[in-house]
């Protein structure tokens, strides 16, 4: 009985782990918001001001400007980046923070993969992949690398490693680095992996620009280093298609690096539901 104590104590211990974790993650991804938002008030009450003062506003109705963004978007040089693919940017606004949404990745390696995209704590990537989705951006690219941690990444347009939107969007809900182990017994009992099997993460180049290219893993993994991999969502349906693709054999790239596809994975297209919506039940008939 006192074992079967010890492990619920622990369990529960892990749960409060993971909850601060998140809410460390909540708490950083509004920092980074209002950073951002920040410099663009102030710029925009200076320009706002100086337009006041020259009695630009006279006679007008009053503007509301009070910023109702919830996301921010850099903008990328196509003229520097040849593989980047001018499709616009997503709104700033009106995103929703709250649930989950569906995302179905079809290629042509089995039944559709099923992704429940995270909108509370990764809401500005998960727009951005609705938005590249509602422009057919993925529509017959390839999943250009089966890496060696264990993931399949896809997304790239031109598939190099550096395509993708001609914007970026910062890092959300990237775990937090285990905390070093206070003892030798505590260092022996196994940690649950920061990107588990099934969990889907955003992959910049450089890392904290992220675009249009994501991660699958088909294994846990968990970086020697301090994590990289912001995580938008997790498989909920098609975990056997993504394990099939995992077995893919490799060749090595023009780097020298083995992380090439032998066979090509073509992703035909990607679609997104509406908010607290179900996948569309026709597109997991499909094979």
């Amino acid at each position: 009985m006192a074992s079967s104590r010890d492990r619920a104590r622990k369990l529960a211990r892990e749960k409060l782990d993971r909850q601060l974790a998140r809410r460390a993650g909540r708490q950083r991804r509004r920092r980074q918001i209002q950073a951002g938002l920040g410099a663009a008030l102030a710029l925009a009450l200076i320009v706002g001001g100086v337009a006041w003062l020259g009695g630009a506003f006279d006679g007008d109705e009053p503007v509301d400007t009070t910023a109702t963004d919830v996301c921010a978007w850099t903008p990328q040089n196509a003229e520097s980046n040849p593989d980047l693919k001018d499709v616009g940017e997503p709104p700033t606004g009106g995103i929703p923070t709250e649930g989950t949404r569906p995302m179905t990745i079809t290629t042509d390696q089995g039944a559709p993969i099923v992704v429940s995209l995270d909108l509370a704590d990764a809401p500005c990537s998960s727009a951005s992949l609705s938005y590249l989705a509602s422009k057919q951006f993925f529509d017959n690219t390839t999943c250009h690398e089966i890496t060696t941690e264990g993931a399949i990444r896809c997304g790239d347009p031109k598939g190099t490693g550096q395509g993708g939107p001609t914007y970026t969007v910062y890092n959300e809900n990237t775990p937090l680095a285990p905390a070093p182990a206070p003892s030798a017994s505590a260092a022996a009992t196994p940690q649950a992996p920061l990107y588990p099997k099934g969990t889907v993460a955003m992959i910049g180049n450089p890392p904290g620009a992220n675009g249009s290219q994501f991660l699958i893993f088909f294994k846990d993994f968990t970086p020697k280093t301090e994590p990289q991999y912001p995580i938008v969502g997790t498989v909920t349906g098609g975990l056997d298609t993504v394990a099939k693709i995992g077995k893919i054999a490799t060749v090595a790239n023009s780097a020298g690096d083995k992380v090439t596809p032998k066979n090509k994975i073509t992703v035909q297209s990607i679609t997104v539901g509406e908010p607290g919506s179900a996948p569309d039940p026709s597109a997991s008939s499909q094979s």
